[in-house]
């Protein structure tokens, strides 16, 4: 199986175009040779507990299923390490590693886990570990050069793209994540203890659900630009968002397709056109222009299709006044498809708090 299976479009289109370079792995990574990769797997080896047979038996035999279920070949290291706070992570330069963190192994169950450990195989199938230990890198160097406005200036650039591109990263990690448990439920469970904590008997997916839509259609265009910020500094998307993303593709034709058997080969990576992934994503995206419920997508709508008084336009969804839905805009201002929630665009960093 090709990691183009199961690739969100957005982060598809990325990693196609970026594999179609000649060279740009090898260029990468020197470049990234300051990272301290073999510093990083020494840490874990001598302060972690690496899953085997011996250890962790259970979360062995998840590893190895996930890499079966994803062709895999080599199954990555995979350490456990102590640390309360939900979390999971695959990094690495040359071959990546997962780390799980005890916080997050205590806090689901057998189907939810798995659901976790087909996320990072995922991310490690995709080649996400590579620019992930470079995003993890270049956050804590641009800590230590906070004090060098320029140089400080430039990191933050680059670590603000990456960061776009591993939010994209997420949705397909949660996609392999389903691809292996082959549970819903089981993955909506776990990400909704990832925000809420271990007290499901009080919490109700379909609630958790209907939050991400009213976080998609609330507010005016103040709330919309909000949004923007309060998402820029995190490499996960939000919780609720990933869960409604998650459910969309379950029901998609693409996923019935792939539990049928027919996905594109790892044989045929080479053949992948740039074009068409491209493509993937200019119709993804405009597809969730046209459904969403944004205040923002909406003035995008009416600015595409030439809303008569921009003004008054610009006036009500910057206070919230008047109508933003297509139902009450007069007949004359079109239909721009359904009411139904878009495809929002989906381990851990430590400074995102639990998001494996």
């Amino acid at each position: 199986m090709s990691s183009r299976a199961y690739e969100h479009p957005a982060d598809r289109s990325a990693l196609v175009a970026l594999r179609k370079l000649s060279g740009f792995d090898t260029v990468f990574k020197a470049l990234s040779g300051l990272v301290p990769e073999r510093s990083l797997r020494l840490l874990f080896l001598s302060d972690s507990v690496r899953v085997s047979d011996e250890q962790f038996p259970h979360l062995n035999h998840m590893l190895r299923d996930a890499c079966w279920i994803l062709d895999l070949e080599k199954v990555p290291a995979l350490y456990v390490t102590q640390d309360p706070q939900p979390n999971a992570m695959c990094i690495g330069m040359d071959e990546p590693i997962i780390v799980l963190t005890t916080g997050l192994v205590e806090l689901l169950d057998e189907e939810e886990m798995r659901a976790v450990v087909g996320h990072e195989v995922g991310h490690a199938l995709s080649g996400h570990s590579v620019y992930r230990t470079i995003l993890l890198f270049l956050t804590n160097l641009a800590v230590r050069l906070a004090w060098i406005p320029l140089g400080n200036l430039a990191i933050l650039a680059i670590v603000t793209a990456l960061r776009e591109w591993f939010r994209k990263s997420e949705l397909s990690a949660d996609r392999a994540g389903l691809l292996v448990g082959q549970d819903l439920q089981a993955s909506m469970r776990g990400l909704m203890k990832i925000a809420g904590g271990n007290h499901l008997h009080e919490m109700n997916v379909d609630a958790f659900l209907k939050q991400a839509d009213e976080y998609e259609a609330s507010g005016d265009l103040r709330d919309s630009v909000l949004k923007i910020l309060n998402v820029l500094p995190r490499s996960h998307p939000f919780t609720a968002v990933r869960a409604a993303e998650l459910r969309r593709w379950a029901t998609s034709r693409d996923y019935q397709r792939l539990m049928d058997g027919h996905y594109p080969k790892r044989t045929e990576d080479r053949d992948a056109s740039v074009g068409d992934a491209f493509r993937d994503s200019a119709n993804h995206y405009a597809q969730s222009v046209k459904q969403s419920k944004d205040p923002l997508m909406g003035l995008i709508r009416d600015l595409s299709n030439g809303a008569g008084d921009l003004g008054g336009k610009l006036r009500d969804v910057f206070t919230g006044s008047g109508s933003t839905t297509t139902d009450e805009r007069p007949q004359g201002s079109g239909d721009h498809g359904s009411q139904e929630q878009p495809g929002s665009p989906a381990s851990g960093e430590p400074e995102d708090g639990p998001n494996p």
